[in-house]
């Protein structure tokens, strides 16, 4: 967003706010949608949780302080919600975390716009077989294109320790996909 001071002065004012916020949601959600996606796996939960963000959002607006950018602000805040909803339905419905991912995998591969491209599905298999954090960091650069930075804010941690670990997932991606053993 160009000038972000200013919209962020227009959505904490209380004349434009609404306007403001619709824009926000316009400019972001496209983009925070695929996050969440590739969080939760399908589309009807994709929409569920990007409709909790945007209300999370809208509702956080009066606290937001500035630390971090906007951007970074709503992607923690659509992460946090991502999250909330795998503990749910892992809660729910799976006796571990490995069996829901396991799930969310195969439905991706299932989905019509996996083209089932062997490499692709090489890629997404071997992402499957990080742990949780070098999964979430993978997905935030290689995927959301976000920078180090933004991604040590959203996780809060040291972003010398998200560039050792997404480079850690890397190196296991390209040993994975080019079957060398994993050392």
């Amino acid at each position: 967003m160009k000038n972000e001071s200013n919209f962020i002065k227009r959505l904490l004012g209380s004349k434009e706010r609404d306007r403001a916020f619709s824009e926000l949601v316009n400019t972001y959600q496209e983009r925070l949608y695929w996050h969440i996606r590739k969080l939760v796996g399908s589309h009807e939960n994709a929409d569920d949780v990007l409709q909790n963000t945007f209300v999370r959002i809208y509702k956080s607006l009066p606290n937001f302080k500035q630390q971090s950018s906007l951007h970074t602000w709503m992607y923690k805040i659509a992460y946090n919600e991502s999250l909330r909803f795998i503990d749910r339905e892992k809660n729910k419905y799976f006796s571990s975390s490995q069996e829901i991912e396991s799930m969310i995998f195969t439905h991706f591969a299932d989905q019509e716009y996996f083209d089932g491209n062997y490499i692709q599905e090489k890629l997404q298999s071997s992402v499957q077989q990080l742990s949780n954090k070098q999964k979430k960091i993978f997905y935030m650069k290689y995927y959301d294109d976000l920078k180090f930075k933004e991604i040590s804010e959203i996780l809060e941690v040291k972003e010398g320790t998200v560039k050792t670990i997404y480079y850690k997932a890397v190196d296991l991606i390209k040993q994975i996909v080019l079957n060398v053993e994993v050392k």
